[in-house]
């Protein structure tokens, strides 16, 4: 028997050697600690104004409130921070990692319970022995169980717990940046449509008076049916307008209603299309700076920190489990002793578990923490390149949007002079009124898409204010 023990430790020793030997060549693929994979950036983002490329300033790094002054958006910025529904279920997914975190956590210390058991039995009377009945009790207390970890492998499992819960606090800021955005998207649309239908109704008024005017005309004979019937179409194409506005404008408010988590109602307004002040310059910062302040990309980053803590918890399960138990307490064949005398009874029993034969079970878990470490680094880079792309885009689309809306003020301006010299000509009777229709349709048709351009510049604001990391602050 003590030869059988003497051998089964000998053989348990020299697995546990190859399993440390093995997993010792197997660490020199991968390094130890984390360390962030190197990313080339570029110097300055594409469309940036070279002479502010280099500031380490950034729009980027102000707050939402001071990018958005008007007094209404920021109310309803504020309402959504607390309310919006995707805010709230990101917040509720950290709660959740947290928690994941603490039940990982707490494999790394000893468990300690108790127990305590009662029975009644009856034995069989033999030769020097009574038989009769007696009863059984012990009350012991699991001072102790407690597995040692030598190789880390609870510890690397803490260490990707800790990290899915900072991706989480930066999924979480992400989210608030997103909100942040769509809440100052849709009120910079609200006021866009406020826009467009006061130039509908202006705009409606005037055709009507001027259809007024050509009827009185046409009853002087000075105008013929067919000039009626062409001012009264352009009274119904402007009247045909106001619904369809005044539609979209309720469906933007109930839009903005259940971002800022409230039934579907009217909202409020505060300044003017026209009146929103904007930034009297745009800093873009450093690229470079673009990895810690965007959100999305440390949340990218922690996921592949948690991966790659995974991969040396994946081989620490080459190496031997070593646990401990150890136990406290009382037991007795007579209840009435079981607390006095020599009743008292303890155990303390090391284990050791060393996997022999898996079948390819551990090789192929490491196998996978380190293909989904792949992954994760490939989602990672993903989400820079992605970065860099959005922010270059949105620079573009602001620039060319303010010179969009440069031209068309102009356009504007030069087809309000043309109607009223259409309208002159017409009303001196050197010109038909056609021509004065026609300068009155494409005034109308400019003065909305004036507004649109408007709507678009504060829009492009709000895209690169994100795209470079702000509205979490």
């Amino acid at each position: 028997m003590k030869k059988a023990v003497r051998s089964l430790l000998f053989i348990t020793l020299v697995i546990t050697l190859a399993a440390m030997t093995f997993g010792q060549k197997k660490d020199k693929k991968d390094k130890k600690r984390y360390e962030r994979p190197e990313i080339a950036t570029p110097d300055i983002f594409r469309a940036s104004d070279p002479t502010a490329s280099n500031a380490d300033s950034s729009i980027g790094d102000l707050k939402w409130f001071e990018v958005f002054k008007d007094d209404q958006l920021q109310a309803l910025v504020k309402k959504a921070l607390v309310a919006n529904y995707d805010l709230r279920t990101a917040i509720a997914r950290i709660d959740v990692e947290r928690a994941d975190l603490g039940i990982t956590r707490s494999n790394q210390f000893p468990q300690v319970g108790g127990g305590a058991e009662l029975s009644t039995g009856r034995t069989s009377s033999t030769a020097g022995s009574s038989g009769g009945r007696h009863t059984f009790g012990s009350v012991m207390l699991n001072l102790l169980t407690f597995e040692l970890d030598i190789w880390g492998r609870l510890r690397q499992q803490t260490r990707a717990a800790k990290a899915e819960v900072n991706a989480s606090e930066e999924d979480r800021k992400a989210v608030m940046s997103i909100v942040v955005g769509d809440v100052a998207t849709s009120y910079f649309d609200l006021l866009e449509l406020d826009r467009e239908l006061d130039i509908a109704k202006s705009t409606l008024v005037a055709r009507q008076n001027s259809l007024d005017i050509i009827k009185a005309r046409e009853e002087g004979g000075l105008a013929t049916m067919l000039d009626v019937r062409q001012a009264e179409e352009l009274v119904y194409q402007a009247s045909q307008t106001v619904p369809a506005l005044e539609r979209s404008i309720q469906q933007t408010e109930n839009a903005i209603s259940v971002l800022v988590g409230d039934n579907p109602g009217p909202i409020a307004r505060g300044m003017s299309l026209t009146d929103q002040q904007e930034l009297p310059s745009i800093p873009t910062g450093l690229p470079s700076s673009l990895l810690e302040r965007r959100p999305d990309i440390r949340s990218a980053e922690y996921q592949l920190e948690a991966q790659h803590a995974l991969i040396y918890a994946a081989k620490a399960a080459y190496f031997p489990q070593i646990s401990l138990t150890g136990a406290l307490g009382s037991q007795s064949s007579s209840l009435s002793k079981l607390f006095t005398g020599p009743s008292s009874a303890w155990s303390f029993i090391p284990q050791l578990a060393q996997p022999i034969f898996t079948a390819g079970r551990l090789k192929n878990n490491v196998k996978l923490a380190r293909s989904q470490q792949e992954l994760a680094l490939i989602q990672y880079q993903r989400s820079i390149e992605n970065a860099f792309r959005e922010v270059s885009d949105a620079l573009i689309a602001y620039q060319k949007v303010k010179e969009i809306h440069t031209q068309k003020e102009l356009l504007v301006t030069t087809l309000r002079d043309r109607s009223r010299l259409a309208h002159l000509r017409y009303d001196g009777g050197v010109d038909t009124l056609l021509n004065a229709l026609d300068a009155d349709r494409d005034l109308f048709d400019a003065q909305l898409s004036l507004s649109q351009t408007k709507r678009d510049e504060l829009v492009t604001l709000v895209q690169l204010y994100k795209a470079l990391g702000g509205g979490w602050q």
